[in-house]
C-alpha cells in the first residue's frame, strides 16, 4: 500500500466516527425541538452537513486510490448514512489500513509476493 492510499483511508477513517457523532447529535436535536423550547438543529444540521459532505469527498478519494470492489464502497457509502453505521465503518477501515501496511511490509521484506 503507497503513502497515498493509506493517507486517503486515514482521512477517511478520521471523519467517520465524528460524522456518526453529529448525526446522533442532530437526531437528539431534533427530538429535543419537537419537545422542548430548545432549538440547535440549524448548528448541530450545519455541523453534520460539512462532515457526510467530507466523509463523500474522502470516500471517493479512497474508492479512487484503493479500487476497493462496487459492494465495498457502496458498504461504505450505506455506513455513512445510518446513525451509527460510521463507528462500523472507522473499526473495518482501521483494519483495512493495518491489513495493508502488515502487507506492505511484507513484500519490501520479500517474505511474500502479494
Amino acid at each position: 500500500m503507497d503513502i497515498k492510499t493509506a493517507s486517503a483511508l486515514r482521512r477517511l477513517r478520521l471523519v467517520s466516527a465524528p460524522e456518526a457523532i453529529s448525526f446522533l447529535l442532530l437526531l437528539v436535536c431534533s427530538v429535543l425541538k419537537r419537545t422542548t423550547d430548545f432549538n440547535a438543529v440549524p448548528v448541530m444540521g450545519a455541523v453534520h452537513g460539512i462532515l457526510f459532505v467530507l466523509y463523500v469527498i474522502f470516500w471517493a478519494d479512497a474508492w479512487n486510490r484503493t479500487k476497493w470492489p462496487v459492494g465495498t464502497a457502496a458498504l461504505y457509502f450505506v455506513l455513512s448514512v445510518l446513525p451509527t453505521g460510521g463507528f462500523f465503518a472507522e473499526r473495518k477501515l482501521k483494519r483495512e489500513a493495518e491489513a495493508g501496511v502488515i502487507a506492505a511490509r511484507a513484500r519490501k521484506e520479500g517474505i511474500v509476493n502479494a
